[in-house]
């Protein structure tokens, strides 16, 4: 579901701004009736009218792109860095991101113009696992994977339980390699866990999304979504509210 005024902006009628001004003048229909409540819902099944005419609804799209590092994750950016969306040269419907990765952080990262769908995947509840291998700073021992898994406290509030194994060790280099899943998706969660327990991250890939993998894309290359890709992770994130 997205809210109205958000529809008729990505439908390109007017800016956000101006969309709210034509709700509130009464020139705004949704399945025939007029509608002058900003925060209403409107589903891919609701017929929207401005002044009569129906609007344009792009088709939904769906893309992975395996995001290089020094990107920013967003449409624009104010201080002329590049975004992730300058990837997608060719393709006509405004996609953007769901969830961000650091400017540093490279790996899986879903685009799309499904609004619906994104709020889906991004609400707290839907618990989409998130796979990331991180190299940090210094030798991880098993009490610190406990502690990774059982939960960290962050600003004040305990983290969800994770999965995380150690791939790898350096003692010469003093690093370690450790492959950590989480469903949430707090502000740099993965390097202020890591933080926590002592073991600053040095490099920050995501591995996967859901049940999305970066499987034959090289950074900055991306690929269109086949459909039982996106039923699955429709599916997963119901799946995962019906049990709750």
């Amino acid at each position: 579901m997205e809210r109205l005024q958000k529809v008729l902006a990505h439908a390109g009628v007017a800016s956000r701004r101006k969309s709210e001004e034509l709700i509130s003048m009464g020139h705004v229909k949704v399945n025939g009736k007029v509608v002058k409540e900003m925060g209403i819902q409107i589903g891919n099944s609701d017929v929207v009218e401005v002044d009569g005419v129906p609007i344009y609804r792009e088709e939904p799209v769906y893309f992975l792109l395996n995001k290089p590092r020094n990107m920013i994750t967003a449409v624009s950016d104010d201080k002329g860095r590049p975004v992730v969306t300058d990837l997608f040269t060719n393709i006509e419907q405004r996609i953007y991101p769901v969830g961000r990765l650091d400017y540093d952080t490279t790996g899986a990262l879903m685009l799309t113009n499904d609004g619906e769908l994104s709020q889906l995947l991004m609400h707290p509840k839907h618990q989409i696992d998130k796979t990331y291998v991180v190299k940090v700073k210094g030798l991880v021992d098993k009490k610190s994977l406990n502690r990774l898994e059982k939960g960290i406290v962050i600003e004040g509030k305990k983290t969800a339980p994770a999965k995380a194994k150690i791939l790898s060790s350096d003692r010469t280099k003093d690093v370690t390699m450790v492959e950590l899943t989480i469903h949430e998706g707090r502000n740099r969660q993965v390097k202020n866990m890591f933080q926590v327990i002592g073991h600053p991250v040095e490099k920050l890939k995501r591995e996967s999304y859901g049940t999305l993998t970066l499987d034959g894309l090289q950074p900055g290359e991306w690929r269109e979504l086949k459909t039982f890709e996106i039923y699955q992770l429709r599916n997963s994130a119901i799946q995962e509210e019906t049990t709750k």
